[in-house]
């Protein structure tokens, strides 16, 4: 055989979209199907982000039904996304790929103080039919602040890229990276490192539906929630000894059936979250309203409750992080996620009292309570007003009903402008634009592993008391 086609098939980012699960499991089992048939060697790898605890399944069972259905569907070879690495804690990790029948390739990511668990390699060789040796080497987005607290550590990926490259260039004929790292990232990578035959893109979901070539490298993207499943094949030519063609394609799977194994296998893991999930938090006397353009009670008390809990000078929570009310009555664990699914930490963050008073008047503007949130960890619609605890202002009315600040008072004494306080916020507002003046401070600690929705279970079983 003087020339050999391998195949490679990957998911990227699914965030637990288990509803496009069964239809890429039909695609894979057609593929792998023909390459069986053909003789042809194939490769199942997903790029990060297959769980998302947005999901009640996901939620409930900690990630351990979406490796049960990566095991079910034979894949080979997984890297670590955020979701993964930052929204369970240490032991949940750890617990995660125990029963994996696959590998988990991580070159940037150890344990910190103790050893790493026995699934966790930097990368993998992978052998074909004809003895050609594959290195699939992973990288995964290096989010520090948030790793650290877990008992992880976290390296710069291009110098972990760097350092086991030398060795895996020795060992493997053909080069894949899997990388959680995003777009740009991908593309430095691809323009310094020129071993790397493929780059399979992730974490920033964006879509190549057919190969970008940057020199000798080729970047593939899917995507996200599983809407395409990536399909790879290189030509190795046996006489020459090296790849002489790359190519690469976005399939999307909308048309295809729902495997019934699969679908059985999903209902499963839901009625077991639903099982999980139906533990009593509190008995409500009467409703619990959520309104994203005004303070209610919830959100209001909930914004205490993280004061209380950070031991912070004060608190601001956006009303949107609430995406719906309870109803009077039994409250369950199912209920407090569905009305508050966003993997979203607590942190604290040290703010002069100047940069508190531009976030409070940037959260004044209708623009900024009506504005669409996309990432960050947050899963609903709008951002909201702005609700403080601790904290007093006054604002006046212009004659178009736009609302200005006229002071603020912080625990009964006007704001000093150049005094450092401690706010306790949900870790959104720390990235990009939604806050700069809190992205830019130098302070901040993630309380980790908590969620925002674990201060609303003592909040909740609070108001129940006193309603």
């Amino acid at each position: 055989m003087k020339q050999e086609h391998i195949h490679f098939y990957y998911t990227s980012d699914l965030h637990s979209h288990f509803e496009n699960w069964p239809k890429i499991v039909t695609y894979l089992n057609q593929q792998t199907t023909h390459h069986q048939r053909k003789g042809e060697t194939y490769f199942l790898l997903d790029n990060g982000d297959h769980l998302d605890r947005v999901h009640p399944a996901t939620e409930a069972l900690r990630g351990i039904g979406n490796i049960e259905l990566l095991n079910r569907a034979n894949y080979d070879v997984v890297t670590i996304g955020n979701n993964e690495g930052i929204t369970l804690d240490r032991s949940e990790l750890i617990e995660l790929y125990q029963q994996a029948n696959f590998e988990v390739v991580c070159a940037n990511l150890t344990s910190a103080n103790s050893l790493d668990p026995d699934w966790l390699k930097p990368y993998k060789l992978l052998t074909t039919a004809s003895q050609v040796e594959v290195g699939i080497i992973g990288l995964t987005a290096p989010f520090t602040p948030f790793y650290q607290p877990l008992g992880w550590q976290i390296s710069d990926p291009l110098q972990s890229l760097e350092r086991y490259l030398k060795e895996l260039k020795e060992q493997a004929d053909v080069i894949v990276l899997l990388s959680h790292l995003g777009i740009d990232q991908d593309q430095e990578i691809a323009n310094r490192f020129q071993d790397i035959d493929v780059i399979i893109g992730g974490h920033t979901h964006h879509l190549f539906k057919k190969e970008q070539w940057v020199g000798d490298t080729i970047l593939t993207a899917a995507g996200k929630f599983g809407n395409y499943v990536g399909a790879i094949q290189l030509t190795w030519d046996h006489g020459e000894k090296r790849l002489i063609d790359k190519q690469a394609k976005a399939v999307p799977v909308s048309s295809y059936v729902e495997d019934q194994p699969t679908m059985k296998q999903l209902n499963h893991h839901q009625q077991t979250a639903n099982q999980l999930l139906s533990r009593t938090v509190a008995q409500l006397p009467q409703p619990l309203e959520v309104n994203w353009f005004k303070e209610t009670l919830l959100i209001k008390q909930l914004t205490r409750t993280l004061q209380d809990w950070g031991e912070a000078d004060l608190a601001m929570l956006n009303a949107g992080i609430l995406i719906d009310g309870l109803k009077r009555g039994q409250v369950t664990d199912f209920d407090i996620h569905r009305i508050c699914p966003h993997p979203i930490n607590p942190c604290i963050v040290s703010l002069t009292g100047q940069a508190l008073v531009e976030v409070i008047r940037a959260g004044l503007t209708e623009d900024y309570t009506n504005l669409q949130v996309k990432g960050f960890g947050f899963r609903g619609e709008i951002m909201g007003c702005l609700v403080y605890s601790n904290l007093i202002l006054k604002t006046k009315e212009d004659e178009q009903g736009s609302s200005h600040l006229v002071s603020v008072e912080i625990d009964g004494e006007t704001i000093q402008l150049d005094k450092e306080y401690r706010l306790a916020t949900a870790d959104m507002f720390t990235f990009g634009h939604l806050s700069p003046q809190i992205s830019r401070a130098n302070k901040k600690t993630f309380l980790m592993p908590e969620f925002i929705r674990d201060l609303l279970r003592p909040t909740i079983q609070q108001l129940a008391k006193m309603l």
